[in-house]
């Protein structure tokens, strides 16, 4: 048997252009992974399972992509932390660690290059989950270059009470109705421009906001001592980044009559 932790993600940046011919996106986002984390556990099987989340579709569909077609499956369990369909990227890195762990337990893994390419084929943000430290995400975001980013850092996630979670279909359908994609050249360079400036972690702040989605939350993290707030996907998860523990547990106090709130940190490693 093997076990992982799954880390959640947020998203530093998040640029998105228009729709390509596949039906996805444009984007440039950069992927930052954190100590919230599910916790996956992974052993060989004679029937394909997955316990622990009744809504799971990715591990499973994972878990066929590496079963080795003698007759020997895997089993998997999830252990549920990151909120679903927050924008955190929980699903896709639950399916990425599966896919991790069970590659190890065949009798013949296969190449990362191998794993990059089934990762891909489950979902635009399943690879930056096989990959160490922050990630720059280009194309439909599975094109990936890594980034030296500061992470001394305390992150504030905020899970505003009663929020509407719509799927990220929706989101994108929006987007295209305001006719969001206007200026993505420009928003693009800008964004490409500033990564040789992020030296900081009060550097981060330059960042440019969430193309897809806003919340007035973020001016509330601001207000109570964050150098940086946004949305984080296509939400509707919020954080705040604070250069220090003690501003970041004060305003956890302070605003989590709004909703359910965590308190982490940047994580480099898989």
């Amino acid at each position: 048997m093997r076990r992982a932790p799954a880390a959640a993600k947020i998203n530093l940046a998040l640029v998105v252009g228009p729709q390509r011919s596949d039906g996805l996106h444009e984007v440039v986002t950069i992927y930052q992974r954190i100590a919230l984390a599910d916790r996956i556990s992974v052993e060989r099987s004679s029937e394909l399972k997955v316990d622990g989340f009744a809504a799971d579709t990715l591990v499973r569909r994972a878990l066929e992509h590496v079963a080795d077609g003698s007759g020997t499956s895997f089993a998997a369990r999830i252990e549920k932390r990151i909120p679903v369909a927050a924008g955190l990227g929980g699903g896709s890195s639950d399916a990425a660690t599966a896919l991790r762990l069970a590659n190890e337990l065949r009798d013949e893994p296969r190449p990362l290059t191998a794993m990059r390419l089934h990762a891909r084929e489950l979902g635009a943000d399943v690879p930056f989950f096989l990959e160490d430290g922050p990630q720059l995400g280009s194309g439909d975001g599975s094109e990936l270059a890594p980034l030296d980013l500061p992470q001394d850092y305390w992150i504030l996630l905020l899970l505003p009470r009663d929020a509407e979670k719509r799927s990220t279909k929706d989101v994108y359908d929006a987007f295209d109705a305001r006719g969001g994609e206007h200026g993505y050249e420009e928003r693009r360079a800008a964004l490409l421009e500033l990564l040789g400036s992020l030296h900081r972690p009060r550097d981060l702040a330059a960042l440019p906001p969430n193309d897809l989605v806003s919340s007035p939350l973020t001016d509330e993290l601001r207000a109570l001592g964050a150098f940086r707030a946004d949305v984080s996907g296509a939400g509707p998860a919020v954080y705040g980044l604070f250069l220090h523990g003690a501003h970041a547990r004060a305003a956890q106090q302070q605003i989590s009559p709004l909703g359910r709130t965590w308190l982490t940190a940047p994580a480099w490693y898989r």
